[in-house]
């Protein structure tokens, strides 16, 4: 494992995004595991910035998010889906159908 420090959240949000950044430069399908939470937070914030500036695609890149909220409609505030699309989703150009969250409203929840 490959430990980066920096010296605030600030420069280590920027950091964050460009290994990011790099990650989908290099392979415009990636596959990328996201979080949620304060943290990721600032990364997210710098991705959008790189998109709007046009220095980052982001529309063959799929996602997957290993967290959900059980009987939490998507819709919720309070749940990561929401979360996800508040945060970073709604501001760049990933394809929905190529975003995975858990479904907390799953019926069976065992199988989900």
């Amino acid at each position: 494992m490959r430990v980066i420090i920096e010296d605030d959240y600030q420069q280590m949000s920027k950091k964050a995004a460009l290994l990011v950044a790099s990650q989908v430069r290099l392979k415009s399908d990636s596959v990328l595991g996201l979080a949620t939470g304060s943290t990721p937070l600032g990364m997210y914030d710098e991705l959008i910035k790189m998109y709007e500036r046009a220095e980052i695609d982001f529309s063959q890149v799929t996602t997957f998010n290993l967290d959900e909220y059980y009987q939490l409609s998507p819709k919720n505030p309070r749940s990561y889906s929401y979360y996800m699309q508040d945060n970073f989703f709604d501001h760049v150009n990933l394809h929905l159908h190529n975003t995975h969250i858990p479904n907390g409203m799953a019926e069976d929840i065992e199988k989900e």
